[in-house]
């Protein structure tokens, strides 16, 4: 027999853990499915220093942590499952975590986006040490450094030219001879003194060492894939610029998605294209991805949630 719960949350990052906290406050009484990795991506991330609140920085996963308790505090509840099918066209919505049933009244929506990653063992290694997927996050902790950005589409000129900023010199590694950045990108990049580029070349491995205990990035094995020769190269960090994949397979086929899966919401509303499926944080945002962004977005979701559940019962 399936469980049932008033609202349902699927996701465990800034998003899902703040929907869990306003649907908690509203006696919603929300069960999150925190998935295979609670706490989403800022689990692996270091050190977190633009959440508002904590001017010395927090960690990552301590961030996370700070939220799971506070949603927990009012009555939310964590189930570190994996939702793994659904069926959103019945009333009530229907979810398994594999053979097990819940059912719900509302679902929020919040499993995030992906980095896509090289799937290098060194690259998961030194990641939150040296690696990163975001610039924006990251990237005043290279100031007067020298980095790398892998990619050449507007996502890795955008994350370079950012990067500008802070590191001295920012070195563009793609596998083509030629970007595939819109052509705006490609000229700004061109143009910016502190922007060189390795052309044709992969990553075959991140370099890096035990420093006073702590892992740091050194350098990178480059491979030119038109000569096979292989290059070590200097370098102070390693950004990944080849995009995010959205989390939303599960959903394929019942919510409305854009092109490269991201949920589609009505204009100023997390309400889905099925009435009482809201999308939170970066599973529906392929702009912003920030914490801060999500967390309000949480919000956002538990609100509309809340609401809508009032509507069905007048």
């Amino acid at each position: 027999m399936a469980t049932h719960q008033k609202v349902i949350i699927v996701g465990s990052g800034p998003a899902g853990l703040t929907a869990a906290l306003y649907t908690a406050r509203a006696n919603l009484s929300p069960v999150v499915f925190e998935g295979i990795q609670p706490g989403g991506q800022l689990t692996i991330t270091t050190e977190v220093e633009n959440y508002p609140g904590f001017p010395g920085g927090i960690m990552g996963p301590e961030l996370m942590e700070h939220m799971r308790n506070q949603a927990q505090k009012f009555g939310a509840q964590s189930v570190f499952k994996n939702i793994t099918k659904v069926d959103l066209g019945v009333r009530p919505f229907r979810l398994w975590a594999d053979s097990e049933e819940f059912t719900a009244d509302a679902v929020i929506v919040a499993t995030g986006a992906s980095a896509k990653l090289l799937g290098l063992p060194s690259e998961k290694e030194y990641m939150g040490y040296g690696v990163s997927a975001c610039a924006t996050c990251d990237g005043f902790f290279y100031r007067g450094l020298e980095v790398v950005v892998v990619g050449g589409g507007d996502t890795a000129v955008e994350e370079a030219t950012f990067l500008t900023r802070f590191a001295t010199k920012v070195t563009i590694i793609h596998r083509r001879d030629t970007l595939r950045a819109s052509k705006v990108m490609q000229e700004k990049a061109a143009k910016n003194p502190k922007i060189a580029f390795a052309w044709d070349s992969v990553i075959d491995e991140i370099l890096g060492k035990s420093e006073n205990g702590k892992k740091v990035v050194t350098g990178i094995r480059l491979r030119n894939i038109k000569t096979g020769a292989v290059t070590e190269m200097k370098t102070d960090g390693v950004f990944m610029g080849i995009g995010h994949q959205p989390n939303t397979g599960l959903f394929s086929g019942q919510l409305d998605m854009d092109s490269v899966g991201y949920l589609v919401t009505k204009e100023r509303s997390t309400r889905t294209n099925i009435p009482g499926v809201f999308a939170a944080g970066d599973v529906a945002d392929s702009v912003y991805r920030q914490a801060i962004t999500a967390a309000g977005s949480g919000c956002q979701a538990a609100l509309d949630a809340e609401r809508w559940l009032e509507e069905q019962h007048t």
